[in-house]
């Protein structure tokens, strides 16, 4: 992407969060003829990660923008937690925007694995919009 290019960032995991952000993303690129840049992760061992998608799941992504005529880039980083993967994407390419998905989580969830939507939402170096799914806590 240039750097006169306005980017969107998606924080995409393989989940209905994940799909329900990237949409997001997609009705707000249209809006505002923005890029999209999916950012997809693994903390460790990617086959064993949820939250890596498999190139099948990275195909679907692209195809989904292809069709939407929106312009795009997606990059799947591991040995990275995700918060982490987002903000240092958002940071380099200057974003205009971030997108995230939620769902609801138990409070032993929340212990348990943290909260990457919670560190991106107070560390991006820009605007952060999020969408909410309505799936059940911890699936």
């Amino acid at each position: 992407m240039s750097e006169t290019d306005t980017v969107i960032v998606v924080g995409f995991v393989p989940k209905p969060q994940g799909h329900a952000a990237l949409r997001l993303a997609v009705r707000e690129a249209q809006e505002r003829n923005d890029k999209v840049l999916v950012v997809n992760w693994s903390g460790g061992d990617a086959p064993m990660d949820p939250s890596y998608a498999s190139e099948d799941d990275l195909a679907a992504v692209r195809s989904t923008l292809d069709e939407a005529g929106v312009a795009h880039e997606v990059q799947q980083l591991v040995g990275v937690d995700g918060a982490e993967g987002v903000l240092r994407t958002a940071r380099d390419t200057r974003a205009r925007l971030v997108i995230i998905g939620l769902r609801k989580r138990t409070a032993a969830g929340k212990f348990l694995f943290g909260s990457n939507a919670q560190r991106i939402l107070m560390e991006a170096p820009c605007p952060v919009m999020s969408v909410r799914t309505d799936s059940d806590p911890d699936e």
